[in-house]
């Protein structure tokens, strides 16, 4: 892919990153059925599926090369977060990743352990977190846990890991306390710190909105299959409008995810102060839409959709739980809002004042018209 390319909205993808996707699409295909999924849910995390996935160097090409690792842009993250949000593996993949790579950038990746996965890092990626414990997605299973306290950027790890706590992401989830940690290592402070970890936050929203594309397009799948082989009145139920126009518009969702996940993706990675938004956005969007579309595909099956054997069952709760494991995404709705009126603020003081008046541009509507048009 040219470097510039989603700078100019093209959205293609070329051979390797192509054949990248389809290996991982392979690899879980072939290790994360359904059944698998269903068996990790009391702990939300498969052990031996997720050494298969760190010794495919999922984590490690996560890395920069100066880190001992390949190199993969965040678009390249994104292909694989797709797969893990299409199979919906229970797997700590995206924490992991944006973790170890926010302990890269502060200079704290100490251990090839945690560059590998052996060791699984946790990272708090909540807007509003705040002092005192916090729900952590995978706190339940990780060796060390990263969270902001206060101005500081802080590594936590535990004698004895917290205990899981019952969500329907089905995730391995804990409440955390810092200050009942075992062991606290200040990693970063001050504001150039809370920039490396506001970054990290982004990612891991853009890795998230990914994997709810996938999440999307595979329940989109499940429901279509089943509306093709299901008749009524003699004819695939899939010919009604009341089912096609639905299916049709989780199409729509996830072309629109994927594309604005990849631009976000894109943007943080090369232009990071130019798109702020981006992130934050495709977190929000996919957040809203992967609930609604995998609702209708429940929906589509009817009686079989909501039966707790059912395929459609895991995403749904999934769809919903993943996107609340950061918080309540109002709070990211927030951030966008505040990105977009500092952008405003500075483009309306950066406005010069017209020199001249006449009798029709007297008013500050008009006056601020003329300024914006100028500029």
């Amino acid at each position: 892919m040219d470097r510039y390319e989603l700078r100019r909205l093209d959205y293609s993808l070329s051979d390797d990153h192509t054949a990248v996707q389809s290996a991982y699409r392979q690899f879980f295909k072939s290790h994360c059925p359904i059944e698998t999924v269903r068996a990790a849910e009391p702990s939300g995390f498969d052990k031996s599926l997720w050494e298969r996935l760190c010794a495919m160097g999922a984590t490690t090409m996560a890395l920069p090369e100066s880190a001992g690792g390949d190199g993969a842009s965040l678009v390249d993250l994104t292909l694989v977060a797709e797969e893990i949000g299409r199979a919906v593996a229970p797997a700590p993949w995206i924490d992991h990743v944006c973790a170890i790579r926010l302990l890269a950038r502060l200079g704290a990746l100490e251990s090839s352990d945690v560059a590998e996965g052996s060791a699984l890092v946790a990272l708090d990626p909540r807007e509003d977190a705040g002092p005192g414990r916090r729900l952590i997605p995978t706190g339940s299973i990780a060796d060390h846990i990263v969270v902001r306290d206060g101005q500081d950027i802080v590594r936590l790890t535990f004698g004895t890991r917290p205990v899981k706590v019952d969500n329907i992401g089905k995730l391995p989830m804990a409440w955390v306390d810092p200050a009942a940690a075992d062991t606290r290592t200040v990693i970063g402070t001050g504001a150039a710190a809370f920039r490396e970890y506001q970054r990290a936050l982004d990612e891991w929203r853009v890795l998230t909105a990914a994997a709810l594309v996938g999440l999307v397009e595979e329940a989109m799948t499940i429901a279509a299959e089943f509306a093709k082989t299901r008749y009524t009145l003699g004819v695939p139920i899939s010919t009604l409008q009341a089912i096609s126009h639905p299916l049709a518009n989780m199409a729509i969702t996830v072309e629109a995810g994927r594309n604005l996940a990849r631009r976000a993706a894109w943007f943080c990675d090369n232009e990071p102060d130019e798109r702020p938004e981006l992130a934050p956005s495709a977190f929000v969007f996919m957040a809203e839409e992967a609930a609604r579309a995998a609702t209708m595909a429940v929906h589509i099956q009817g009686g079989l959709g909501v039966s707790a054997e059912a395929a459609a069952t895991a995403y749904l709760v999934r769809a919903r739980g993943w996107a609340l494991a950061g918080g309540d995404p109002a709070a990211t709705a927030k951030r966008i809002a505040h990105i977009l009126a500092e952008r405003e603020s500075a483009r309306e003081s950066s406005y010069e004042q017209p020199k001249w008046t006449s009798p029709a541009s007297n008013s500050p509507m008009r006056t601020r018209l003329f300024c914006t048009r100028s500029a």
